[in-house]
């Protein structure tokens, strides 16, 4: 009797160890599997780990953690000034510049600093050497990384092809750099300034806020200026600006950008506006407001899901998502949609919108209970949502963004 005892329990040790180790060797094969998630941006390579990760992880839970954990960086990386080229899908080639610290700390988050320059009308430049560079290497800073791409006259920053090279720049960089998502700032001077307003009216998700220096968002309704955008002010409602112009400036002088501004107060949109006295069309201000705009970045992280979302399109194939929020089609242009988050409950105010999505986050709704979406009033989802592991890492393949997970998304008509 006591032999059968031992054998059972020997059996039993034996066979609790093997799941043990089983378990511990999937646990590991997936925290590998995370780490080349995040460090893949290429959208076949991701496709394959994808698979894999949604064969291998226990549930969608014990995934999302792992992703908003995220990959371990590594130490040895190139700091100091680097120079790459993210090339298109239609062969364009974008070089850009981007300064990391030479003290980097794969273990800490940096802040990421977009910095576009002006002159955005002269030709295509090759690499290694331009005016564009000029001026850019006192911009190397030990507690953030910055980025500086190139626009030339066939990519100003406000055309689609730009639209889509930053987002994918700052992803780039995030395969290799430990970035805080929620600290990336967009700056700009002259036509960079523009095109700091360009983002802010177009595809504010991924920034924290939005610095326009000496530029004029005027310019993006000018079509002989690659513009000819329609510019809704809803739009500027979640991210704050600071702009600054010269009183003296002579293309922009701040009298031409004051409606603008005006505009501004009136819709209550986050910002501070400094007129420099007899400035001209220069940064010789900068030194002495330089605190003021360190402490404008330190005071306004992003908040990547706020309970109140709000975005216009006059377009479904770009242009056409805030956040959790997007428009996928339109029954009139422009669409409208207003979006209020109270835990399970949504309340929204749709106008032109004839369908849209909703995307869900665990860590802001409760799943185990129905989600209630009411249109202009009308309850027209009341149903518990099920969350999946190919949402999680579609959202998260398009974002690469560890404070901006989705489990779960509601595709809705309006009835419209």
């Amino acid at each position: 009797m006591n032999l059968r005892l031992s054998r059972l329990t020997l059996n039993l040790t034996i066979a609790f160890s093997i799941s043990i180790s089983a378990n511990y060797l999937a646990a590991a094969d997936n925290t590998a599997l995370v780490n080349q998630f995040w460090s893949t941006p290429d959208n076949a390579q991701n496709a394959e780990i994808q698979s894999q990760l949604i064969s291998s992880s226990s549930d969608v839970s014990t995934l999302y953690q792992l992703l908003k954990t995220g990959p371990t960086y590594r130490s040895d990386v190139p700091t100091g000034q680097q120079e790459s080229i993210r090339i298109a899908a239609d062969g364009t080639r974008f070089p850009f510049i981007f300064l990391v610290p030479d003290n980097y700390d794969p273990t800490h988050r940096y802040p990421v600093e977009f910095m576009l320059h002006g002159g955005v009308s002269r030709p295509e430049w090759e690499p290694g050497g331009g005016w564009w560079r000029r001026g850019f290497d006192s911009l190397e800073q030990s507690d953030r990384i910055v980025v500086i791409p190139a626009s030339w006259v066939d990519a100003f920053w406000w055309h689609e092809n730009q639209a889509e090279n930053l987002p994918a720049i700052l992803n780039t960089l995030k395969a290799s750099y430990n970035i805080d998502e929620d600290r990336v700032t967009l700056t700009g001077v002259s036509d960079g300034g523009t095109g700091a307003y360009f983002f802010a009216f177009k595809q504010p998700t991924p920034w924290a806020a939005f610095l326009p220096y000496i530029g004029h968002p005027g310019v993006l309704r000018n079509q002989q200026s690659g513009g000819g955008y329609r510019l809704y002010f809803e739009n500027l409602m979640s991210k704050p600006l600071y702009i600054v112009n010269g009183e003296n400036d002579r293309l922009y002088p701040a009298s031409s950008v004051a409606p603008f501004i005006e505009i501004l107060a009136e819709e209550g949109v986050d910002h501070i506006w400094k007129v420099v006295p007899e400035g001209g069309h220069n940064t010789n201000w900068l030194p002495d407001e330089a605190p003021m705009i360190e402490k404008f970045k330190q005071d306004n992280p992003r908040n990547a899901l706020p309970e109140r979302v709000q975005w216009v399109a006059d377009r479904t194939d770009k242009f056409n998502r805030n956040l959790w929020v997007q428009i996928d089609s339109m029954s009139q242009t422009p669409g409208l949609l207003e979006v209020n988050r109270n835990g399970n409950e949504f309340r929204v105010l749709a106008r032109g919108v004839s369908e849209f999505t909703l995307l869900l986050n665990p860590e802001e709704v409760n799943f185990s209970q129905a989600i209630q979406v009411y249109v202009n009033s009308e309850n027209i989802f009341d149903e518990i949502v099920a969350q999946d592991k190919q949402t999680l890492l579609h959202w998260a393949s398009k974002d690469l963004d560890r404070s901006m997970l989705f489990t779960a998304e509601l595709k809705l008509k309006t009835g419209e």
